[in-house]
């Protein structure tokens, strides 16, 4: 376990940006798969926090990513899509 103390030591969360729209079944998969992946790295220099952005809010976001959704997006590159990628998602959040 990590002790706060060690916790300081670690840079800040990374933060992804999932892109998603209400109703779509493989946004809600990529949600629960992040939230799993989030608490498996919560004492870890790997931790990271999302923000959920619905497309349909935004005619631009809806034109760039209406039929990809969801998206998942770190440091304004597009890590995965479609389908939750473990192991891209691990590598973006190590920084390699």
């Amino acid at each position: 376990m990590v002790t706060p103390e060690k916790r300081l030591n670690y840079p800040a969360k990374t933060l992804l940006t999932v892109y998603y729209r209400e109703g779509c079944h493989l946004c809600e998969q990529m949600t629960a798969s992040l939230r799993w992946l989030q608490a498996e790295l919560a004492e870890s220099p790997a931790a990271f926090e999302f923000e959920r952005i619905d497309i349909d809010r935004d005619a631009e976001l809806r034109e760039r990513y209406n039929v990809d959704v969801p998206v998942v997006v770190c440091g304004g590159e597009v890590i995965c899509f479609h389908f939750f990628e473990e192991d891209m998602i691990r590598t973006a959040l190590s920084g390699n």
